[in-house]
């Protein structure tokens, strides 16, 4: 995601790679124990991801363009792992088919929280609806910032430093956007599966581990993020 290139300000990088590749370890084995964990009700992420929708008045559907705003969603299963996500544009929760057709704790807590995603969207959850609109403009950033910055270093022309700087900025502002629409998401995640009976006290903590070991991943990449532009601001300035 980010250049990597050597100089004294690279140790600034180190702690948040370690947060990073930690995150992963969490996450992957967390997801890797309670995928093996079954519920005692039995049903599908799919089902649960149907029956939550419902409750939160939110219609199931083929053609959610048929429906004003939020308040209609279609389901599709996909492939990978963990790559399960909602699609605001398209108003389309997509769940990996580990998620759609498990009946595991992991199952259930992860699609839950994609279906938070979708009640966010349709109660216009002002977090979302910013990161939405944000998007564009933090992806170019993403992409362009840091080859700019290091043409800027190179040809030792200030406005490309500043221009990198500034859009780098737009990138940071999306991951650190990213972590309350995640930590919401989850919030409703296990309300739902609490009030709705879809897991037991115990069943619900496996689940609470799993998007608790998810939603660091999303620290991790904002720590990154604001470590990048840390060094950014350092570099530029020994260029002053």
């Amino acid at each position: 995601m980010f250049p990597f290139f050597w100089d004294p300000t690279f140790v600034l990088l180190i702690p948040a790679v370690l947060l990073a590749l930690w995150a992963q370890v969490k996450v992957k084995s967390t997801y890797a124990k309670y995928s093996q964990v079954g519920t005692r009700s039995g049903i599908t992420g799919a089902d649960v991801a149907e029956r939550i929708l419902a409750e939160a008045g939110i219609a199931l559907t083929d053609d959610p363009s048929r429906h004003p705003g939020g308040s209609a969603c279609r389901i599709e299963a996909i492939g990978g792992q963990l790559t399960d996500h909602y699609d605001p544009r398209a108003r389309t929760l997509r769940l990996s088919e580990d998620i759609h057709d498990g009946r595991s704790i992991a199952a259930l807590g992860i699609a839950a929280h994609e279906v938070g995603h979708a009640i966010q969207h349709s109660r216009l959850y002002s977090p979302l609806m910013l990161r939405n609109i944000v998007y564009p403009v933090c992806n170019i950033g993403n992409y362009l910032a840091w080859p700019l910055f290091i043409f800027g270093i190179i040809l030792s022309i200030p406005s490309l430093l500043q221009i990198g700087i500034m859009l780098f900025t737009f990138a940071v502002f999306f991951t650190v956007l990213t972590l309350p629409v995640e930590f919401n998401a989850s919030s409703r995640a296990l309300r739902a599966l609490a009030s709705g009976g879809f897991l037991t006290d115990e069943e619900l903590y496996g689940a609470k581990k799993v998007l608790s070991a998810a939603a660091l991943t999303y620290v991790a990449a904002a720590f990154m993020a604001i470590m990048q532009l840390l060094r950014m601001l350092i570099l530029a300035r020994g260029r002053d």
